[in-house]
């Protein structure tokens, strides 16, 4: 394996009229798992074109596994395997058949790993492909992207469109290609999905990066978060307001207080000492969900 990391400087892409992606910088670590999230048009499908050289930017560079992006792109796409977010198959061909159109000029061995990969999904390699359901050819895809041997992975959205079952089967197989040293970039709308498998996160919206997030970030914001849910009686409102140890936010009947240190105490404390909103019905701390950050970034409870 050579180098798996991927660089980005100024990288900026328009069309027409419409900024696809500003000029973005992005650092993704050789080894780790990294989720790129944003809701739909926020550039993410166009970073990942940019980056194996299927879309010319307008303006900045790249580098991935220690190639720099150059060109048609060629010299990228030899050291990464791609796979994108579109379905666009040869539907007279074989499930078999397309494996091999996917992996022509790579080493010969990836072509049995990509068949022992779709068989390890239940794919029926020996039917045409316009018999697939949209599952089925997304495991196809997913199973050419898997096979080669190459230092980094970029794939947008592998898991749209699959069962529970085969998605869980999806991140087991990414999770072990990481374990091997693998880089892998990855857009997903499923945020249990990246929370279970990524190590970090770059956050998109309109075009513009606005956050990067490393699980050891996560972990030390989640240290300073307290949830505390009441009754429906208790006036939340009020109580976020007279807190001064914490900044607080209200959801229905939650009470979600962001620390001003590491130490729950004195935030405990001063809630025992308000008058007139009772205890607290459950009480949690230290934990925080991708879908908070995804909430606290967009405003939404799910990427759309």
């Amino acid at each position: 394996m050579s180098d798996g990391t991927i660089r980005a400087r100024g990288l900026c892409k328009r069309f027409g009229a419409k900024v696809a992606l500003e000029p973005c910088d992005l650092d993704v670590e050789a080894g780790r798992v990294t989720g790129l999230l944003g809701p739909n048009g926020s550039g993410k499908s166009t970073l990942m074109r940019l980056l194996v050289g299927l879309v010319r930017p307008d303006a900045g560079g790249a580098s991935v596994a220690g190639v720099a992006l150059e060109g048609d792109g060629l010299a990228v796409r030899r050291r990464c395997a791609y796979a994108p977010g579109e379905i666009g198959l040869y539907g007279e061909l074989r499930g078999d058949e397309h494996l091999d159109w996917f992996l022509r000029g790579r080493e010969r061995e990836s072509r049995a790993r990509a068949r022992a990969l779709a068989e390890s999904f239940e794919l029926p390699l020996r039917r045409r492909v316009h018999t697939y359901s949209h599952g089925m050819k997304r495991q196809l895809m997913f199973a050419a992207a898997l096979a080669p041997r190459v230092p980094v992975r970029i794939l947008d959205e592998p898991s749209e469109g699959l069962d529970p079952q085969k998605r869980s089967t999806m991140i087991q197989l990414l999770q072990e290609d990481a374990a091997r040293g693998t880089t892998v970039l990855l857009s997903s709308h499923h945020l249990g999905e990246v929370d279970r498998v990524c190590t970090s996160y770059v956050f998109l919206s309109g075009g513009r990066k606005i956050s990067t997030e490393r699980t050891e970030d996560v972990a030390r914001r989640a240290r300073r978060l307290v949830r505390a849910t009441f009754g429906s009686e208790v006036r939340l409102a009020e109580l976020a307001a007279r807190l001064r140890t914490a900044r607080a936010s209200v959801r229905g009947e939650l009470l979600v207080a962001e620390l001003d240190s590491d130490d729950p105490r004195p935030f405990l404390a001063e809630l025992a000492t308000l008058e007139g909103f009772g205890a607290p019905r459950t009480l949690e701390y230290g934990q925080v969900s991708l879908s908070e950050l995804y909430r606290g970034l967009y405003g939404v409870e799910e990427a759309c």
